[in-house]
């Protein structure tokens, strides 16, 4: 239980390091003194740090140990956050940027990798409640981003706390997080299957995926969907968002309890009906309620989705020692975050040449496709276990 709790904390860290800095972004583009384009250009730092560092943290992780990536990449986000508070300049806003989203991208697939190990030790699905723990840690980032917003704090001082806080709550549980250096007595038998000739890997990417690019829509252009096509103000468009995260954060609550009752399959299949339903209702519909309502389907129904992708992905790299899973684990992560990254963008382009409604039906459309996808993952994973023995 002690590991579990500490592993839940490092999730609501890595959740608050995000909710901490996004709300201050109008403070740190007046600092630097920069256009809208040119802020958005620094922005991409930070995806391209995380997809960076997603894709070569499995093997780090299998060198060292989760529990020594986690506390590594805590501390040089909790190092970068002063740094994008007091960057002066967009060039050190984007450094600084990329920092925190290469620290932040190791230890999303560290703690994951930690609770993959969490959830073999108890032998049930835990992966969402996880997650939660980001969400509520998002949250909790944001409200505190807000507080210091309202009092006048400059980004420096706010973000310089905020690190000192995490550096604070992370010596208190790093200890109990699992996955110290990886000794193993006896070699592999075989060769490991590389990643990118796994079918069901493939397939767990997309179902990470698509859930990734539904999420980053609702996050970027919920709003504007709600001001545009459902007329409300600029203040309550912003509810859009706030009822999908919530939403999402409470039902990844419940998400342990419906893939232990009705296995990883179904789950994903009836949060993605629900999801799509949601995004198609909120593109559709003109009726303002309906719009809040069909988001927070949406993020009710995604809740689930990476977390258990991430999880099969984790238990489908499991050697005969009880280790493995890094590189799975960082494999899949690395697609999704493509999602986040490639996502908002081409929302906007469709939207260019259609409409916002269209994009979000185009959004819906890509929530749905997780269904056939955890089919057919699915099957790719018993046809693999049918091939054994093939060592991983």
């Amino acid at each position: 239980m002690r590991d579990r709790t500490a592993v839940f904390v490092v999730f609501a860290l890595n959740g608050a390091a995000l909710g901490s800095w996004a709300p201050r972004t109008p403070a740190l583009s007046e600092r630097v003194d920069a256009s809208p384009g040119v802020f958005g250009l620094a922005l991409l730092g930070a995806s391209v740090g995380m997809l960076l560092a997603a894709s070569v943290s499995g093997r780090l992780i299998e060198r060292y140990g989760a529990r020594a990536v986690v506390a590594g990449s805590t501390i040089i986000a909790c190092a970068a956050l002063p740094m994008i508070g007091f960057a002066t300049s967009v060039v050190l806003l984007a450094g600084a940027l990329f920092v925190l989203g290469a620290s932040v991208g190791a230890l999303d697939v560290a703690m994951n990798v930690a609770g993959v190990e969490v959830e073999r030790r108890s032998g049930r699905a835990i992966m969402p409640i996880l997650h939660a723990g980001f969400s509520f840690g998002a949250l909790a980032g944001s409200v505190a981003a807000g507080f210091a917003a309202s009092h006048q704090w400059s980004p420096g001082r706010h973000l310089t706390v905020a690190a000192l806080a995490a550096l604070v709550v992370l010596a208190f549980v790093i200890a109990a997080v699992p996955g110290a250096r990886p000794e193993h007595a006896e070699p592999v038998e075989k060769p490991r299957v590389a990643p990118i000739k796994r079918p069901v890997l493939w397939l767990l990417a997309a179902i990470a995926l698509f859930s990734a690019i539904a999420e980053g829509a609702s996050s970027d252009w919920s709003a504007l969907l709600m001001t545009s096509v459902h007329g409300v103000g600029e203040g309550a468009a912003a509810f859009a968002y706030s009822g999908f995260a919530l939403a999402m954060a409470l039902a990844r609550l419940a998400g342990a309890w419906l893939q232990n009752r009705f296995g990883a399959t179904r789950a994903l299949a009836v949060g993605a009906g629900i999801a799509a339903a949601g995004l198609v209702l909120a593109a559709l519909t003109r009726v303002p309620v309906f719009g809040f309502v069909g988001f927070a389907l949406a993020g009710a129904g995604l809740a689930a989705a990476f977390p258990i992708a991430l999880s099969l992905a984790g238990a489908s790299g499991k050697r005969a020692d009880g280790t493995g899973g890094e590189r799975e684990l960082a494999f899949v992560t690395a697609i999704a975050y493509t999602g986040f990254l490639a996502g908002p963008p081409l929302i906007g382009g469709i939207a260019q040449v259609t409409s916002l409604s269209v994009s979000f039906l185009f959004v819906g459309l890509t929530a749905a496709l997780i269904v056939p996808s955890a089919v057919a993952a699915a099957r790719a994973g018993k046809r693999e276990e049918m091939v054994e023995p093939v060592a991983r």
